[in-house]
């Protein structure tokens, strides 16, 4: 530990946005991951277990084996995608969620775990505990995918949270084109997209947009 991960462009699903554009999450993630999206998590806040299970099913059908696949907060629905035999990679939990180290001894060693940690006691946590591979760190902009987000706090304070920890770190809340440059030029690994993607007329051409934006960084 910590895992290695490719987090640069780190896609989190939204099955309303995505239905809305009139695509399946799975077609969604499979355009995404054409487009050079490196990391899926699928989020359903909402989902009963058993319709959350599938949802990760289906994306875990048309994901390539090198692409991690995470499980938005529910250990549960984690365990029982594995057990079905679903190659997911981890969870990633937020911090109203079970303690890190409670969640490392549910997943195992060999799983991924992530955690959204946005203030300095929080990231000191995440570090200390030896448990967590990265940090989800926002939101940086005002974002509408999650109810009762916080206010948004913007890349200065985002990239003093950052220099805080040296655990692998990827940045949410609102993220579009025109940050993945100051983002990675404030030292994060990557930055997670939602509404970039999910609403895209052309998921593939969105996430290679943004994929092209996180490169130029020189």
């Amino acid at each position: 530990m910590p895992h290695p991960l490719d987090l640069s462009l780190y896609l989190v699903t939204n099955s309303e946005q995505c239905h809305a554009a009139g695509r399946s999450v799975a077609e969604t993630v499979a355009l995404a991951v054409e487009g050079g999206v490196t990391v899926v998590q699928v989020r359903e806040k909402d989902a009963s277990a058993r319709d959350f299970l599938a949802t990760v099913a289906s994306v875990a059908e048309v994901l390539p084996a090198h692409i991690p696949l995470l499980v938005n907060d529910r250990v549960d629905v984690y365990l029982a995608a594995r057990a079905a035999g679903h190659p997911v990679a981890g969870v990633h939990i937020g911090q109203s969620e079970l303690p890190a180290p409670l969640v490392r001894q549910l997943i195992g060693a060999d799983a991924v775990l992530g955690i959204s940690a946005a203030t300095p006691e929080s990231l000191a946590e995440a570090q200390a505990s030896g448990v967590v591979d990265y940090v989800g760190m926002g939101p940086l902009n005002t974002t509408t995918t999650k109810r009762n987000a916080p206010p948004a706090i913007g890349l200065p304070s985002l990239a003093a949270l950052r220099r805080l920890t040296h655990l692998p770190a990827v940045a949410i809340g609102g993220v579009g084109m025109a940050d993945m440059q100051p983002l990675r030029a404030a030292g994060f690994d990557g930055a997670a997209v939602v509404s970039a993607i999910c609403k895209a007329s052309d998921p593939r051409a969105a996430a290679a947009a943004l994929k092209a934006c996180w490169q130029s960084h020189t």
